[in-house]
């Protein structure tokens, strides 16, 4: 039984399934030992092992996990719909169909800052509603803030690199409809997670991204970076290749010179973005890259704010995404004192 409940822990994809959508897509005990026999027990490294070898599964389990996953999308896809009917807009920025955003108002009469939100999934999956936790839009709003979340290009079918261009291609849609939406474009954030982390990273510190969408740091107050664990992409590339080594290949290649230029940590000196607050949880890989962000940052004289939380593996890794905006989660107070700091400047 031990085993079996470490099994189901591992398995949920970041909090969407419900309790009841867990019972009913319970997998059958035969699947549930042929993942034990690939990937142990270690609850922590259990979904990174999935991804990467789900394939070395029977045709049985893996239709199995289908339709398990097929549940929590259900779900998931319930949270938008609810979403959109609390207000949400959704917004092309580009003619891809990732390329759209749902932008979420706070009720105003002048214009109010903004944060947008990048999410993760390892650069190849992940969605602006099911992948952006459920507190954070309604909190934001509540302490008077525009929140919005973006999808974006995901690979192999695009690279890292025009993943951080839609990044700056949806603020620049943004702030061109700034009038319109009531948008103080002085006093925007980007916060992102994992993935999403890395991404906004990049554009704080890469000027390239912003300047190809006709934007430059005078248009980002700070950039809030949650858990991310490829600010240094050759040294991650080493560090976490037996669970994620396919996941980095495929994201960054195998050229160090492209993964060194895909580094926000190698980017770190002058020009960044003012201010970042990386956030992280107690990942031996996440803690290391994100110490090493903010000691970079420090040293090309940006203000760079680095604290961890409690919270182990991959289930502290999910946490932090999912509760960041729940009053009762720490890291939430610390983002909002931060995020008021920066917005009063």
């Amino acid at each position: 039984m031990r085993t079996t409940r470490m099994i189901i822990a591992g398995l949920a994809v970041c909090g969407a399934v419900t309790a009841m959508a867990q019972e009913r897509t319970r997998l059958p005990a035969e699947c549930r030992q042929e993942i034990v026999r690939l990937c142990g027990t270690d609850r922590s490294e259990m979904r990174s092992c999935m991804i990467e070898k789900r394939e070395n599964l029977s045709a049985p389990c893996r239709q199995s996990l289908r339709d398990r996953v097929q549940a929590s999308r259900g779900d998931a896809q319930g949270e938008a719909r609810q979403s959109l009917r609390r207000g949400a807009q959704e917004i092309a920025y580009g003619s891809d169909p990732l390329q759209k955003l749902d932008f979420h108002p706070v009720s105003t009469d002048r214009p109010s800052p903004l944060v947008l939100f990048v999410h993760g999934g390892g650069w190849k999956r992940g969605d602006k509603r099911n992948a952006t936790g459920g507190f954070k839009a309604p909190h934001y709003n509540g302490q008077g803030y525009h929140f919005a979340s973006i999808n974006y290009r995901l690979v192999p079918e695009a690279t890292v690199e025009q993943q951080a261009a839609d990044v700056a291609a949806a603020l620049a849609k943004l702030l061109a409809e700034a009038d319109r939406l009531k948008i103080d474009r002085r006093r925007v954030v980007l916060m992102g997670h994992s993935a999403g982390a890395h991404l906004v990273a990049l554009v704080g510190t890469d000027p390239q991204y912003l300047r190809g969408a006709g934007l430059s740091y005078r248009d980002v107050k700070g950039v809030i970076p949650l858990d991310g664990a490829a600010y240094d992409v050759p040294a991650q590339m080493d560090e976490n290749a037996r669970l994620m080594g396919d996941t980095y290949k495929q994201a960054f290649g195998t050229d160090p010179a492209r993964q060194k230029a895909l580094s926000p940590t190698h980017h770190a000196a002058a020009p960044n973005a003012p201010a970042f607050l990386i956030l992280h949880v107690q990942r031996r890989d996440g803690t290391a890259q994100s110490k090493g962000l903010g000691e970079a940052l420090r040293k090309g004289d940006t203000d760079a704010t680095v604290q961890g939380f409690e919270g182990r593996g991959l289930q502290g890794h999910a946490e932090i995404n999912r509760r960041l905006g729940d009053p009762d989660y720490p890291a939430t107070p610390v983002v909002d004192a931060w995020l008021k700091k920066a917005f009063d400047e």
